[in-house]
């Protein structure tokens, strides 16, 4: 089956960057859009960034000009940039990737993510 693994989170102070990968691993083809997703804690998941297979991307309003996703195919991973980062931004952070039309992540199978803290 087609895993998804992050990386990459950490512990910033307000202002700080950091970037989040999300290795790709389990499958002979590529994914044809991936997405990344965060989650704070007593608070829903929220979808943050998307990017398709043509390099078509989309952002949340709250990370649009601080946050940049991109992806290399050849290693088949799956990157966050993420800059001027808010106390507001600190979350688990989760990938997912579709494949001909179906999310490999869903109804609670979502991994361990990697956490993001921001503090000010």
């Amino acid at each position: 089956q087609v895993q998804l693994v992050e990386s990459g989170g950490g512990l910033v102070q307000a202002g700080g960057s950091l970037r989040l990968s999300c290795a790709v691993s389990g499958s002979t083809l590529s994914p044809n859009a991936m997405a990344w997703y965060r989650q704070a804690p007593g608070k829903q998941r929220e979808l943050v960034a998307y990017i398709t297979s043509g390099a078509n991307t989309n952002y949340a309003d709250s990370v649009k000009g601080r946050f940049t996703i991109s992806r290399d195919v050849a290693k088949n991973t799956l990157y966050l940039q993420m800059n001027s980062l808010k106390p507001e931004d600190t979350a688990r952070y989760y990938c997912n990737a579709e494949f001909r039309g179906t999310w490999l992540r869903n109804f609670g199978s979502w991994g361990q993510g990697t956490q993001v803290t921001v503090s000010s």
